[in-house]
Parts: C-alpha cells; sequence; structure tokens
C-alpha cells in the first residue's frame, strides 16, 4: 500500500479540483478483532458522539475529539481541544500531516491510518457564499460547489442537517441558480400540518371530498408547477402517505383527495430533515424506494459546532444585517462563540447577535449579559437527571428549535427512566414503551444515551 498523498488541484475561475486517496481508519479495541471503517470523504470528525464520522466508543475519547482533512499538501489531523489528547507514532499534536500507515491514539483508543489505491475527486468553490449561504470553511465550500453543478438540473435533492443549519436557504439558492428561477417557489413543511390533512395541502382536494371541503382547492404541487417545491421534515411525512409521494414524483401527476382526474405537474422538488432517513428505513418508518427517488443528490449540512472558522463571517455578516457595523467584536468573545456548540447552529447564532447588539451599551459585542447556560465551553456534557420532572421552555428560540429542544429532553428523561428500570435491556425497555428495538437503538445513539 502506498504511503504517500497524491495530490492534483485544478483550479478554474469558480472552483478548484482536489483528488486524493481514499483511507482507513482501523480501531483497536481492547479484547475484539479491529474494526476498519472506509472513507472517501475529504473531511471527517472523529469522537464519541454519534454524529461524528467516526464513532469511538471509549471513555477517554471526547465527544468531538479531532478533525481529519485532506488539503493541497496532504491529510491533516487537528486535535480539537479534546481533553485526553491526540497522538500521531507516539507524540501528541495540536496539529500534524500524517503518513499513511501512521499509528493514532484519541485519548487512549488506538487507530490505525492506512490509505487505499482508489483515488476520490472533489470541487471546492472559490467563493463564500452561494445565495444566501455563507461560509468559508473548506466544508461550505465543498457544499457551494455542488451546488453549482447541482442547480442547473432538474435532479431531485435531498438535504439532511440539523435544525437552524440553514436547510430552507440551500433549496432556495438551488431554485435562484436552476432555470426556473423566474417561476414559483413554494416551502411546504410536512410537521406543521395535521397528518389528516397533509394529502389534501399536497394534491389539493375538490369540493365536498370530506368535511370542510367547501370548494376546490389546488395543492402545493399545482402551486410549484413550472417551478421548484420544498418538502421541509420530509422524514415527518407519514407512512402510508409516502406511496402517493413516490407516485407523483415517478408520474409527474397529482390526483386531487375526492378526485379522479390526474393532472401533470412539472415540478422540480427538494426534500429536507433533520432526521437520519437510512436509520428510519432500518426501524420501518421510512420507505426506502421514496428515499431512493428523493435523495438522487444529497447534501449533508454540517452543524456549526463542526465549522467554526465560519463564526466571525457570520457574526459580521448579521451585525451588518442589525446595521450595527460599528459594534466591536473582542478576541475572547469571538473565543467563547467559537467554543460554543450551538445546538440551534446559524439560526441560534443570529439570535444571539440581534440580543447582543441591543445590550452592547459600550459598543461591544459581549456575552455578559446571556445566562451561563446559554454559552458554555465545547467540552461540557449533557447531563440527564432521570427523576427530573421541571420542563424549561427557552422562549428566546424560534418554535421549532424549542420544540425539538423540549422533545429532546422528553426523550432523553423517558428512555433514560426505562433503561435505569429495567438495568440497561434495549429490548425490554422498547417492548415497555410500545416500539420495535431499532427504533429505540437508533434513539439511543441519536441521544448518545449509553
Amino acid at each position: 500500500m502506498s504511503s504517500q498523498s497524491p495530490i492534483t488541484v485544478v483550479a478554474d475561475g469558480t472552483t478548484e479540483e482536489v483528488t486524493f486517496q481514499r483511507y482507513r481508519l482501523v480501531q483497536v479495541p481492547a479484547g475484539s478483532e479491529a474494526q476498519a471503517s472506509r472513507f472517501g470523504r475529504r473531511l471527517i470528525h472523529v469522537g464519541s458522539a454519534p454524529d461524528n464520522d467516526l464513532v469511538i466508543d471509549h471513555p477517554t475519547v471526547s465527544r468531538v475529539h479531532a478533525r481529519l482533512e485532506f488539503q493541497k499538501h496532504g491529510y491533516l489531523l487537528t486535535d480539537l481541544q479534546s481533553k485526553n489528547g491526540t497522538w500521531v507514532d507516539g507524540m501528541r499534536i495540536r496539529e500534524a500531516f500524517i503518513p499513511g500507515g501512521a499509528s493514532l491514539r484519541f485519548g487512549r483508543a488506538e487507530v490505525g491510518f492506512e490509505l487505499e489505491e482508489e483515488k476520490v475527486q472533489v470541487a471546492l468553490s472559490r467563493t463564500s457564499t452561494f445565495g444566501r449561504l455563507i461560509g468559508k470553511s473548506s466544508q461550505m465550500r465543498e457544499i457551494f460547489a455542488l451546488l453549482g453543478r447541482v442547480a442547473v438540473s432538474d435532479v431531485t435533492v435531498l438535504v439532511e442537517g440539523e435544525s437552524g443549519t440553514g436547510k430552507e436557504l440551500v433549496a432556495e439558492a438551488l431554485h435562484l441558480h436552476s432555470n426556473r428561477r423566474d417561476k414559483p417557489f413554494v416551502i411546504f413543511d410536512c410537521s406543521a400540518v395535521a397528518p389528516e390533512l397533509i394529502e389534501s395541502e399536497l394534491f389539493g382536494h375538490v369540493k365536498g371530498a370530506f368535511t370542510g371541503a367547501v370548494a376546490n382547492r389546488a395543492g402545493v404541487f399545482s402551486e410549484a408547477d413550472g417551478g421548484t417545491l420544498f418538502l421541509d421534515e420530509i422524514g415527518e411525512l407519514p407512512l402510508d402517505l409516502q406511496p402517493k409521494l413516490l407516485r407523483a414524483l415517478e408520474s409527474g401527476e397529482v390526483k386531487p383527495v375526492g378526485g379522479n382526474a390526474r393532472r401533470k405537474v412539472d415540478v422540480r422538488v427538494i426534500a429536507a430533515t433533520n432526521r437520519q432517513l437510512d436509520h428510519e428505513i432500518d426501524a420501518g418508518a421510512f420507505r426506502q424506494d421514496l428515499y431512493y427517488r428523493l435523495a438522487v443528490i444529497k447534501v449533508r449540512i454540517p452543524p456549526l459546532r463542526q465549522r467554526i472558522e465560519d463564526i466571525p463571517l457570520l457574526v459580521e455578516h448579521f451585525l451588518t444585517q442589525a446595521a450595527a457595523e460599528e459594534v466591536r467584536v473582542g478576541f475572547e468573545t469571538m473565543r467563547k462563540l467559537q467554543a460554543h456548540p450551538w445546538p440551534g447552529n446559524v439560526r441560534e447564532l443570529k439570535n444571539y447577535v440581534d440580543r447582543a447588539v441591543i445590550l452592547a451599551d459600550d459598543g461591544r459585542l459581549s456575552t455578559r449579559h446571556l445566562s451561563t447556560d446559554r454559552l458554555t465551553d465545547a467540552g461540557a456534557q449533557d447531563t440527564v437527571d432521570p427523576n427530573a420532572t421541571v420542563v424549561r421552555v427557552d422562549f428566546e428560540l424560534p418554535f421549532k428549535d424549542a420544540k425539538g429542544r423540549l422533545v429532546d429532553t422528553f426523550e432523553r428523561q423517558y428512555w433514560g427512566r426505562l433503561l435505569e428500570q429495567t438495568g440497561g435491556n434495549i429490548s425490554e425497555a422498547a417492548r415497555r414503551g410500545g416500539i420495535h428495538r431499532k427504533s429505540l437503538e437508533y434513539l439511543l445513539k441519536k441521544l448518545d444515551l449509553r
């Protein structure tokens, strides 16, 4: 196996093409066989939290421990202020280029780094914006390059990412850079409509189709005819409606509720979700055929905590939006902002800037007026008291983010209590909770409950 890193960078006016080798990270857990994970991605995160690309279940590994990124000069490993350090060939590092065959250690977890012969090519945008999306990090520039290529086609796109990362802005930017830019851009949130009304909202209905249907009504597919339809929170679509959506996507026809005639529509569909739909498929909550029809191109927007180099640029942008360019941001304040995990992502950062501008009585952005639980160190761990009964609502967040946090808190307390009662028996906890074991396994991984 070659230990060299062949590097090819081909630049044009808008993008640069980067070619690198696939690689393997081989974990060697104590008392068990080695576990190899193959990667063809230019950048990955390593840590114990379940949303990392390489998850290492070891008590000495931080939640987000390190980042491995291919750059022009090779594979760069960066420690992300982990508690127990990152090591390369026995030497503790903060940042280092690593060769093929290197022995890595995250805390006390041993991992081997091996290069493969197969090569991967990715493009990076040379700009820091795409539509209203902003970011100079390599993750975002890679996404901008992909979106620029995808926008001019009519291919269906699935956008994945946590709440507040900007999934709607991705759909908007794709529409504005497409040949459909002069046609309608229609947004439909699958989580904001009662399940029994979603079919009517999607495909329309005829007069008398159900109680309250006093007139014919066009659905969002018809409203978006000729343009783009953005289906937000597609993971919330009821299972019984998924075949009907699949049929509409494949045939280009819709049939209103209560009607017999089908209507042709010319619609480009972009869907988004904050769930991992492949896990939903395993749990029987999402159809595999619909997933593949939606995810012709899949774009995953990284959480803000994984692209902290974008925070200064975003803060500057939000200050400009608030007409507060004269407000200064000190080094220590920016350090705290970059250390905060931002569970509400870019949306939460914007809300913070808007509030802090109002409170900036000395012309400097500050965190001192904010409650301490809003800005914490990156290494802070969430703790759950399974006996807690008090629910705190954060009224400073948008409705969807506040609701998401409440649901997350409820799920942690509910399953934490059941797992405690069953002595950690997942099958028994799933039985008592009335869900499939696979669904509970997915929830526990998402909630990082062990």
